[in-house]
């Protein structure tokens, strides 16, 4: 089992929630929610973004250094720190417009990381997203790479726009987790399971699609699709679900050996069902518990512990 920390490579910004006439400004970003989800899951977390030298980055600063993550230096290089306004109605919904930029600070030696995580628009918007997808295919030569399209209409445009990169990166990648909503923008008219066997057919060796309420579906290196049942569990928000999801999933793999080295991903390709459905139990827990709190809550491991041990079935 490697023990080499899991870089996470994309967004950390500030959400500008505004309700009526209160506007609250809250530190987030998928691969910050991420990066946190897994230091808060025992394993070394680093975290590669670009924000400012400003107040806003020195709160996401602060987030990260009382949460263990490792911040790659160059991070702070940005000329200022995203924010995401986030307009809510009355009904809940919020419309999303973006002041961001973005980009990626020198990697430096990769080697040190035992996986790589990417995601969401910081793997589609240039400049930054080109140097993503070179990060991906210098990492390929000594670890393992994860993927979460994590659609962003407001930010990625058309899917005409973003489905060719989006395929360059699912060929090249270990392990996606996507959501259904994402894959219905994604390639509308398409079933989750035809998109789940196509990228599994690409060289994915684990296809993973959560669904909401529902739970989640998988493919793993058999090509069978298998359901993951939900928990029952009263629901605060599901801000950073699907991160959190994600974390469980790569830290829950992470234990098992399945991600973190060359040797790792020839053992992910040949696993049974048996082998890698302690993660996806991991995920769905790790998730549950985020979602029956208010914020993107990161669970512990010994929170995760205690609900799988009540569910021996998830496993």
């Amino acid at each position: 089992m490697s023990t080499k920390p899991i870089l996470s490579l994309g967004e950390a910004l500030i959400d500008a929630v505004t309700r009526g006439h209160e506007t609250r400004e809250i530190v987030g970003g998928s691969l910050l929610n991420v990066a946190a989800g897994i230091a808060a899951l025992n394993h070394d977390s680093a975290l590669a973004s670009w924000w400012g030298d400003d107040e806003r980055g020195h709160r996401l600063d602060a987030f990260a250094a009382q949460r263990g993550i490792s911040i790659i230096p160059g991070t702070n290089g940005a000329t200022h720190t995203t924010i995401a306004h986030a307009d809510v109605d009355d009904a809940g919904h919020a419309t999303y417009t973006f002041d961001l930029e973005w980009d990626v600070p020198e990697l430096g030696d990769l080697e040190r990381f035992g996986h790589l995580h990417i995601g969401s628009y910081a793997a589609t918007l240039n400049p930054g997203g080109d140097k993503v997808a070179d990060a991906v295919e210098a990492f390929r030569r000594t670890g393992t790479v994860s993927y979460d399209p994590n659609i962003r209409p407001a930010v990625m445009g058309t899917p005409e726009d973003v489905r060719d990169r989006i395929e360059h990166l699912v060929e090249r990648v270990d392990v996606i987790k996507a959501s259904d909503e994402d894959l219905a923008w994604l390639y509308p008219g398409r079933s989750v399971e035809e998109t789940m066997k196509a990228w599994a057919e690409a060289g994915c060796r684990l296809v993973v699609v959560t669904c909401g309420a529902k739970g989640a579906l998988a493919a793993g290196p058999d090509g069978d699709v298998h359901a993951i049942a939900p928990l029952d569990v009263p629901v605060g928000d599901t801000v950073g679900a699907g991160d959190s999801f994600m974390a469980g999933l790569l830290a829950g793999l992470a234990d098992a050996g399945l991600i973190g080295s060359t040797q790792a991903r020839e053992a992910l390709g040949s696993a049974t069902w048996d082998q890698i459905a302690p993660a996806l139990a991991k995920a769905t827990v790790t998730s549950n518990i985020t979602v029956s709190h208010v914020g993107a809550y990161a669970p512990t491991t010994a929170e995760v512990d205690e609900i799988l041990r009540a569910h021996p079935e998830l496993v």
